[in-house]
């Protein structure tokens, strides 16, 4: 397994970057301290390259399980591979959490955090021509405020409610209350053609101003690009085309990378990321930061068995992390009981798991509260099963029945966001890797004013809006505390319990080079080339 690396040093530092804001706390509790990386864009890269030149030409392809869904083209999914080729976003973090520029070159922030100036980039043009300009922002912000797009950091694009053009390469926005991850909302949203968008959610034309050009999308089959020859970066695209492929299948994606049928995955499991990394002609990579997920179970805790909190803690008791990750994800994950990345400034690396396993615990809590007898149901993602079998096995343990229902991957999305699971659910949530406030007002397992679990309380309200608003540095002591607090309430509750850590996991051919990430798992190919 090879580590990854950086691909582009930035000379803007973090210090710098707040320097050039005009500095002072309430700039930092504007969320001055995101990560990614690239004075043209940035991304967490993955590079077997050595001392290779790139070269131009050939075609990628990468397989995915999940089609591409264009009404989720606004939201952070399971298939958001297309994303970031098509279109770009305003800013990108780097791996220490400064934001660079993408789109915006520079922006000024105020002291109390309530007005931002973007300076755009200017000699950027859309795919069919048009000039990128100061309204292209307005109308994406106002496309993520849109309740009908639903998208997760919809919360904090409605902070933002006055613009200000200053021509059109200026704008000047003014935000109700400070918000600690702007630039979380600035990295997550897309910058796309207002006019376009409506033929963009029914997937039949894209315009965007990424380094490649939707060609086709055929529903279940396949999405296929083509090189943006005007794309306004210096460097990059050298890929001739790249086609997303559907296969189903993990052992069948595996058969086809072996054979040369597809240069690229994201979707092995554990196993076969294992077999790969043995095999030479293959690169497989753990990317260090940015996205990932989380493998959880959610408890709906409007369910009369799921009521009591003791029930829920003895699910979390019941289960053995570590027999999860060794025989399910095959050592490709860490355990763990919180939501957060290793690279989160809510993590804390001193603190053991809480929730060892501890079947016996777990018999104590339900005995506690006379649960006995309990029969649940609990669904999951399709080609999960050895996941939810685990669970299934592990609750049965202490006598809770469960029967595991699979859900194809929109389907399970679908009930995900309308908060329509009846009992259990487990799958894989992300956002553990952003400002931590953003995970507590945005991600659908979690956020504190709507969540899947129908989980209400207002202490929980009350400390993701008080690290949500606050104008500490969002890595300093005072915003650490508040995420502390966070995090106890979140293990106390369990209305969704975290079970182990899994890192964005790339599988590819050695020819292949220079494939990026963004935090969001954006795939970023600007520079990613096939060696001949």
């Amino acid at each position: 397994m090879t580590e990854i690396s950086s691909i582009v040093a930035t000379s803007v530092t973090r210090r710098s970057t707040l320097r050039a804001a005009g500095a002072g706390a309430a700039l930092l509790g504007l969320g001055l301290s995101g990560c990614r990386s690239a004075a043209t864009g940035g991304a967490a890269s993955a590079d077997a390259s050595g001392d290779a030149k790139p070269v131009k030409g050939g075609t990628l392809t990468i397989a995915s399980q999940q089609d591409f869904t264009p009404a989720l083209l606004f939201t952070i999914s399971g298939a958001c591979l297309p994303q970031r080729l098509i279109y770009n976003t305003l800013t990108v973090y780097d791996k220490n959490f400064d934001p660079q520029p993408e789109l915006a070159t520079k922006w000024d922030v105020s002291d109390d955090g309530r007005t931002v100036t973007l300076h755009l980039r200017e000699g950027v043009t859309f795919h069919d021509g048009r000039a990128f300009t100061a309204d292209d922002v307005v109308s994406s912000i106002k496309n993520t405020q849109n309740p009908d797009r639903s998208a997760q950091l919809r919360s904090t694009a409605l902070a933002i409610t006055g613009f200000d053009k200053k021509g059109d390469h200026e704008l000047v926005l003014t935000l109700d209350h400070p918000v600690s991850n702007l630039f979380d909302l600035f990295e997550f949203m897309i910058i796309s053609d207002g006019g376009n968008v409506p033929d963009a959610l029914t997937g039949k034309k894209f315009n965007g101003t990424g380094p490649f050009r939707a060609k086709k999308w055929t529903p279940g089959t396949s999405f296929t690009f083509e090189r943006n020859d005007a794309y306004w970066k210096d460097e990059g695209p050298y890929l001739d085309a790249v086609e997303i492929r559907v296969i189903s299948e993990t052992d069948s994606i595996a058969s086809a990378l072996k054979t040369g049928e597809v240069h690229l995955t994201f979707q092995l499991d554990g196993k076969n990321n294992k077999a790969f990394s043995s095999q030479p002609a293959f690169t497989v990579n753990q990317f260090s930061y940015g996205t990932g997920g989380s493998y959880y179970v959610g408890a709906n805790v409007t369910h009369p068995e799921l009521k009591e909190k003791a029930v829920r803690q003895a699910i979390s008791y019941a289960v053995d992390r570590d027999r999860l990750v060794s025989q399910v994800m095959y050592g490709f994950g860490t355990a763990t009981d919180t939501p957060w990345t290793k690279d989160s400034v809510a993590f804390a690396p001193s603190e053991p798991v809480s929730r060892k396993h501890d079947p016996a615990k777990a018999r104590e809590l339900l005995k506690s509260v006379g649960a006995t007898g309990l029969k649940l149901t609990m669904e999951y993602v399709t080609g999960q099963d050895a996941f939810a079998q685990l669970v299934q096995y592990d609750l049965k343990q202490v006598g809770i029945t469960v029967d595991i229902v699979p859900r194809d991957p929109a389907a399970w999305q679908k009930k995900l966001i309308a908060q329509d699971f009846d009992a259990l659910w487990c799958g894989g949530h992300g956002f553990g890797q952003s400002i931590p406030s953003t995970l507590a007002v945005s991600a659908y397992p979690f956020n504190a004013e709507k969540n899947t679990s129908k989980f209400s309380s207002a202490a929980y309200k009350k400390l993701a809006v008080g690290a949500w608003n606050t104008t500490a540095d969002p890595t300093g002591a005072a915003a650490r505390g508040l995420y502390k607090k966070l995090t106890d309430l979140l293990l106390d509750e369990c209305f969704v319990i975290d079970l182990a850590a899994v890192p964005a996991t790339a599988v590819y051919t050695t020819k292949l080079h220079d494939i990026a990430i963004n935090r969001y798992g954006l795939l970023d190919l600007d520079t990613a080339y096939l060696a001949k």
